[in-house]
């Protein structure tokens, strides 16, 4: 198998690192060699955080270089905007619609952009979801992320019930349930 290449964006607190855990406990459930690379940045107050997800027969190095990633997980818009670079010609950004000010926004001395997910469809394949609403509508909007593997699984070459397994033996012992119910409303979308 060619090595296929993941990247997770997003603002510190919003669960990419438990995102991560999750698909690498898919891919070495279906017996590939996996690596993972995380990059915190100012992630405890509310700074940008990456995540790197290499998987195939053999994985050297964790890195994803620009222009290489198979699929760009954003869970905010800005993210996606800034990490697009990365995607392959044919690759995929899923992104979740939600605005997240940086300090810079939030000071005045930066503005947010306009038309992010807009700009983006001109460009890459990118497809856009309103996570957060639908994990409000869940009752818990902390699942947001999960909703969001939902949506990247359908895109990815593992069993659904798989990754139900891996969610259940990932997530903390009392949000298993409503993990799996945002991990099947991601995949209905």
């Amino acid at each position: 198998m060619t090595t296929k290449n993941i990247m997770i964006v997003g603002v510190g607190g919003q669960g990419t690192l438990l995102t991560s855990r999750i698909l690498g406990g898919i891919i070495t459930k279906a017996g590939y060699d996996v690596k993972l690379s995380e990059v915190h940045g100012m992630a405890q107050r509310g700074g940008s955080v990456v995540t790197f997800v290499r998987y195939g027969d053999t994985v050297a190095e964790p890195i994803v270089e620009e222009g290489q990633a198979d699929v760009l997980i954003a869970f905010e818009r800005l993210e996606a905007l800034r990490y697009a670079h990365f995607l392959k010609k044919d690759g995929v950004i899923i992104v979740n619609d939600q605005r997240i000010d940086p300090i810079t926004v939030v000071t005045g001395t930066a503005k947010y952009p306009e038309n992010i997910i807009e700009d983006l469809k001109k460009d890459y394949n990118v497809v856009d979801v309103n996570a957060m609403e639908e994990a409000k509508r869940l009752g818990n909007s902390k699942v947001f992320n999960t909703i969001i593997v939902g949506v990247a699984a359908k895109r990815m070459d593992f069993e659904k019930s798989q990754w139900l397994e891996v969610i259940e033996a990932t997530v903390p012992p009392k949000t298993v349930e409503i993990n799996k119910a945002a991990f099947e409303a991601g995949y209905a979308m």
